[in-house]
């Protein structure tokens, strides 16, 4: 279990910050998708007021971006802060952002994924895609790998289980498995019921375009991939002293919900029983990131601080391997195990 039992839904991520100062200061902490008023922004403020040697704010929008980490200059002055572009979107993006993360810093004691969009019309990424995979998961499992050199070079001289991968996944997620079949939600094909969403649906969650594209379902797939990735690495990264986890933020407004039409906003308001501020959004992924408690690695999967249990179709290590292998595939390139 984390080590502070108290903290929970309401704990502000400021609180937490202060409790684990000492696994922050002198720390190189990469943060993708800050952006102002979001998770992201509360999570590089907050960090970035303890001192770290060096915290990277990466986004797709520089303007945005750019913002934050003035905020954070103005704020704490003496904590050096470095904004790169990365659209998760675009693999040519992603790997000129992993290069100029390697001109920035020789390790990385921290990456948080934290970056995520969910949109309700088909769209797809440059490569062909469908977009939410292609961002929320493809991208960050790029990403990531492309930085594990940096990682493990932290590893070398941290604590086992200090250097740390985190990635930002969705209660969400328990709508639906990956699909497989038809990874991009192309249609036309016949789903196994393993695979297929979880039926019924509330209200405009249900909701189609003409097309049949259900933006809910297909966000919800990809949101299971953050956690079999995660389940995943932990096997991959086993003995080689990086800690990996996965989390639900809590529900919080911000610009994930900003392609949502009125009723599929009241039905998000619906099923929300409490609406967190950026702050408390913030706070799970910090606990995840920070509490020494973690270093040994006795779970997948929190929400409010504390570890909870993903779906079982999220915690199965044939689909996470499965995975694994598809996005190898996506990206066109190999990442093997490494002693």
């Amino acid at each position: 279990m984390a080590s502070h039992a108290e903290f929970g839904l309401k704990t502000p991520g400021s609180e937490v910050v202060k409790t684990f100062s000492d696994r922050i200061r002198g720390k190189t902490i990469l943060i993708t998708g800050v952006s102002p008023k979001g998770i992201g922004s509360a999570t590089a403020v907050n960090l970035g007021s303890q001192s770290p040697a060096l915290l990277i704010l990466a986004s797709r929008t520089r303007p945005r971006v750019e913002e934050v980490a003035a905020q954070i200059r103005s704020e704490y002055p003496s904590t050096r802060v470095e904004v790169i572009t990365l659209d998760l979107g675009s693999q040519k993006s992603i790997k000129e952002a992993a290069a100029e993360v390697a001109k920035l810093t020789d390790k990385l004691d921290i990456l948080i994924n934290n970056a995520g969009i969910c949109v309700t019309t088909r769209q797809k990424t440059p490569e062909g895609i469908e977009q939410q995979f292609g961002t929320n998961h493809i991208g960050p499992f790029l990403f990531t790998n492309l930085l594990l050199p940096l990682l493990r070079n932290a590893a070398k001289t941290n604590a086992p289980g200090e250097t740390r991968i985190i990635s930002l996944s969705s209660a969400g997620h328990r709508l639906s498995p990956i699909r497989f079949s038809d990874v991009n939600f192309d249609g036309g094909k016949e789903v196994p019921p393993e695979e297929d969403h979880f039926k019924p649906l509330q209200g405009a969650f249900a909701k189609c375009t003409e097309d049949g594209y259900n933006g809910i379902v297909t966000y919800a797939q990809s949101k299971t991939a953050n956690i079999l990735f995660t389940l995943e690495l932990q096997k991959r990264l086993a003995g080689q002293g990086i800690a990996a986890y996965s989390l639900h933020p809590g529900s919080i407004e911000t610009d994930l919900s900003r392609d949502q039409d009125a009723e599929l906003a009241a039905q998000f308001y619906k099923v929300a029983a409490y609406w967190k501020t950026p702050d408390e959004g913030s706070s799970t992924t910090l606990v995840a990131a920070l509490d020494p408690a973690l270093n040994e690695t006795k779970g997948l999967y929190l929400v409010d601080c504390q570890f909870a249990e993903a779906y079982s179709h999220a915690r199965d290590p044939v689909a996470a391997e499965r995975l694994w292998k598809l996005s190898e595939e996506m990206v066109g390139q190999t990442f093997p195990l490494e002693a």
